[in-house]
């Protein structure tokens, strides 16, 4: 069994979770005062959590994503598939292609993202794609062969895997692999499910967690350092609490920041807080946020840190993230689209999905257009293509392709020198010059 969101439910509509600590309250389990939940979705609480996922999320949501198809005379975009503007526009009644990528992604860069296949129950052609909400999603897999096996779903006699659905109210739906789009994290160990990316990050966003409360609490205390207050006596218990909370009311807080703090006679205050520099809390934080961003893929200077970068090497650090973070991701979810969304006669025909990464890698206007005159030059793209990629209407004769002539293959060298008809090979340079000497020596 293996954990995973239902079809419609938000996670604002005042239900309680494991780790919501109003329930921990309410069960009597004694919660650390500071302490913040960072566990699961909570994670977005820590700020470098928060901005990887965002990256993730915007890069592939930004890309089109579009159906081709492939036969003898090329790629060609299936524009009148039924699934172009499904996919392309909206996926569903309710969503964007962009907000429905991002609401996968951001799923899938915690360890899996889900989605329900709509069909039409007269034609069978798909209607609409749902994302679910990964927490409330189990899958199952009969690999002990305990439940009977369905021919139609299962032929060959292959294993039973099927998803349980949490709906709300008590309710749990059954989707069959074929109705599930399922989009797996950067990790996973047995190839049916990707792993939780923060179950092997708690650690480290824990600490990034406590590092963002010492900073909030830090600032919130008007930026007081922490002490021991000396007293030649002996008080009860309520003579010290009464002196504890008229000394922070005195001396704690952004409005008593920098004012001077009065003690009674025979108290003394011995300031005892470590400081940062010498907790090393910078290099420690900066430590934390690196192996967070490592986690996901992210680049430091996607995150504002530009202390390694230089103006030459932020593009190939971009074009980095390209091919190490993101093509693996937009790998995944091209084949899982394509497999799950074509029926077995349009996988023949060669109809796939394919995100339009154009978009991401699109260079400069000058940079651009030297690449397109190199390919029209070398008779690689012609000149309607070119202007298909920058939005441009074609124009007649533009579909021709064109040559240099001073290139020509390897085994046609020297035939350029061969006189008309004469299929002798060319003289050499040196006969050349003696006929030329010749000729000014002849008074004829």
């Amino acid at each position: 069994m293996i954990d995973n969101f239902s079809l419609s439910r938000r996670s604002s509509d005042g239900l309680l979770g494991v780790n919501d600590r109003r329930l921990l309250e309410m069960l009597g389990i004694e919660v650390p005062p500071g302490e913040m939940n960072v566990r699961g979705w909570h994670a977005l609480k820590v700020d470098a959590v928060y901005a990887c996922v965002k990256i993730l999320s915007d890069s592939v949501s930004k890309l089109p994503l579009k159906v081709y198809q492939e036969d003898e005379n090329g790629v060609q975009k299936a524009s009148r598939h039924y699934l172009y503007n499904l996919l392309k526009l909206r996926p569903n009644p309710y969503m964007s292609a962009s907000d429905f990528l991002k609401s996968i992604e951001a799923h899938r860069a915690f360890g899996n993202g889900y989605a329900n296949i709509e069909f039409d129950k007269r034609t069978g052609k798909i209607i609409g794609l749902w994302p679910m909400d990964s927490s409330k999603v189990k899958v199952w897999v009969d690999d002990a062969g305990l439940l009977p096996t369905s021919a139609a779903a299962f032929p060959f006699n292959r294993p039973q895997l099927w998803y349980e659905v949490d709906i709300g109210n008590g309710q749990k739906r059954k989707l069959m692999p074929d109705e599930v789009l399922h989009f797996k994290g950067s990790v996973t160990l047995d190839g049916l499910v990707g792993v939780r990316t923060m179950d092997y990050l708690q650690g480290t966003v824990e600490s990034a967690g406590a590092a963002g409360r010492f900073i909030n609490n830090f600032y919130k205390q008007g930026l007081q350092v922490k002490g021991l207050v000396q007293y030649t006596g002996s008080l009860d218990e309520n003579a010290k609490r009464v002196f504890r909370d008229q000394f922070e009311s005195m001396s704690s807080g952004l409005r008593n920041s920098h004012r001077i703090s009065l003690l009674p006679i025979g108290y003394t205050f011995t300031p005892m807080a470590l400081s940062m520099t010498d907790a090393q809390f910078m290099q420690n934080t900066e430590l934390t946020i690196r192996q967070i961003a490592t986690s996901f893929g992210v680049k430091m200077h996607q995150l504002n840190d530009l202390s390694r970068s230089t103006y030459s090497n932020v593009e190939q650090q971009q074009l980095q993230f390209y091919t190490d973070t993101q093509q693996p991701i937009l790998t995944s979810y091209e084949q899982e689209l394509t497999w799950k969304l074509f029926t077995y006669e349009e996988l023949e025909s060669g109809h796939y999905v394919k995100f339009n990464v154009d978009s991401l890698l699109r260079a400069d206007l000058k940079t651009r257009y030297e690449a397109y005159g190199k390919g029209i030059e070398k008779g690689f793209i012609t000149p309607n293509e070119a202007r298909a990629a920058e939005d441009k209407a074609p124009k007649p004769g533009g579909d021709q392709l064109y040559f240099n002539g001073n290139v020509i293959p390897l085994i046609m060298a020297g035939q350029q020198y061969v006189k008309g008809g004469d299929e002798t090979e060319p003289e050499s340079a040196e006969d050349i010059d003696d006929d030329e000497e010749g000729k000014q020596g002849d008074p004829d």
